[in-house]
This record gives C-alpha cells, sequence and structure tokens, in this order.
C-alpha cells in the first residue's frame, strides 16, 4: 500500500441519476474529498462535479474503501440525505475479506471508538471516553486462508468496520492501518460499499442502490 497519492485514473461510473441524487461507484484509492494541499486535490467530489457542476457532499467514504457513495443534486437534497444519515436512517451493506477462518456464522461487534491520537487517523477501542460503535456481520464463505463476509454498520464511525473486524481477530485483508504481515499484503483495502438504502428527498420513496465487489 503506498504512502504517495496516486489515485486510479478511472472514468466517472454513474449508478443512478435523477432530480435529486447522483449516485456513483466510488473506485478504491481515490480521496472522497480533497486533501490539505495540491497534490490531494484529485478527489470524487471533484470528479462528480465536472460532470455535475451543482452535486453535493452527503457523506464520505475512506480513500481505501470503495463503493456506493450519493451526493445530492441541491441544498434541499443535501439536507435531507444528510438527515437521514445522521439519525442513522440509511441502511448500509459491505462486503469484505478477512485474514483468517471465521468459526461463527454470524455476529455483533459493539465496542466503543475513539481517535488513537499519537497514530491518527487509526482508531482505538475505548469503554471510557470512546463513542458507541455497532456492526452486524454475516459469514458468506471461506476462500483458502481468508472469510468473505458482509457487514451491517449500525453507526457510522471513522474506520468502524476495520477496527471491529480487527478486534474479532480478523483484520481485513490490505488494510494499510490495522493489519500486518501476510493480511497486510494485498494490492487494495479489501472493503467495498455494496448496497445503500436510502430515502428519496422528494416524496420519501425508499430507495436502494447496488455496486458488486471487484475483489
Amino acid at each position: 500500500m503506498s504512502e504517495t497519492y496516486d489515485p486510479p485514473n478511472t472514468p466517472l461510473e454513474v449508478l443512478h441519476e435523477d432530480a435529486q441524487l447522483i449516485v456513483v461507484n466510488k473506485p478504491s484509492g481515490l480521496l472522497s474529498v480533497p486533501g490539505r494541499g495540491e497534490h490531494l486535490a484529485d478527489c470524487l467530489m471533484n470528479r462528480v462535479q465536472a460532470a455535475f457542476p451543482q452535486a453535493l457532499l452527503v457523506h464520505r467514504l475512506d480513500r481505501d474503501t470503495s463503493g456506493v457513495m450519493v451526493f445530492a443534486q441541491s441544498p434541499h437534497a443535501q439536507r435531507h440525505l444528510s438527515m437521514q444519515f445522521e439519525k442513522r436512517q440509511t441502511r448500509k451493506t459491505y462486503v469484505a475479506r478477512v485474514w483468517g477462518r471465521i468459526a461463527q456464522k454470524s455476529g455483533t461487534v459493539d465496542l466503543p471508538l475513539i481517535v488513537d491520537w499519537p497514530n491518527r487517523p487509526r482508531q482505538m477501542v475505548c469503554h471510557e471516553t470512546g463513542k458507541p460503535a455497532v456492526t452486524d456481520w454475516r459469514f458468506v464463505k471461506f476462500e483458502g486462508e481468508t472469510t468473505r463476509v458482509r457487514l451491517f454498520p449500525k453507526t457510522g464511525r471513522s474506520h468502524q468496520l476495520r477496527v471491529h473486524m480487527l478486534a474479532l481477530g480478523h483484520p481485513i485483508l490490505g488494510d494499510p492501518f490495522y493489519a500486518d504481515g501476510p493480511a497486510r499484503d494485498f494490492s487494495r483495502l479489501m472493503l467495498h460499499s455494496e448496497e445503500l438504502r436510502l430515502k428519496s428527498p422528494e416524496g420519501g420513496v425508499s430507495m436502494k442502490f447496488r455496486a458488486p465487489a471487484d475483489f
């Protein structure tokens, strides 16, 4: 995993577009929003706005995470969608490959998280001052000495899925922050936002967007 920022030069993949929102499939290795400095200017936000100048940010995915991400087409839609994320009314499904073979078929990780300040942006479990973080998970299949799982975050803490899988003893493959040894030796972080369910800002109709993982 390179420490330099070398985002993929792939065309924008639009999954859905209407008067209220735009849904795209974010590639791994691309920042959601610009970082500090000119060398971190290339990001999904800027690429989306090049095609849809009025697009507005609603939520983010980590640089190394790929998958479904939604942008608003108006300030009204941005407020409506942002509130759904804030109030945990959206439903997110991730797919991940983790190190080792998980014995159980499903479970829940309920461990509060806080930033590991000297090592930021790493996060860590802290029962005293951490913010609540809950992830449901489900076994999909074994792949050699690794396991494919689906993850259903109930909260949206930074690095939540990575730290919760690590806490189970099964770090996500290719994770530059939390995996080590052979678990880290993959070309990308094996974490993908596979499905997002939300309500349309116009009329409240339930909508579902999916993008299959490329790993």
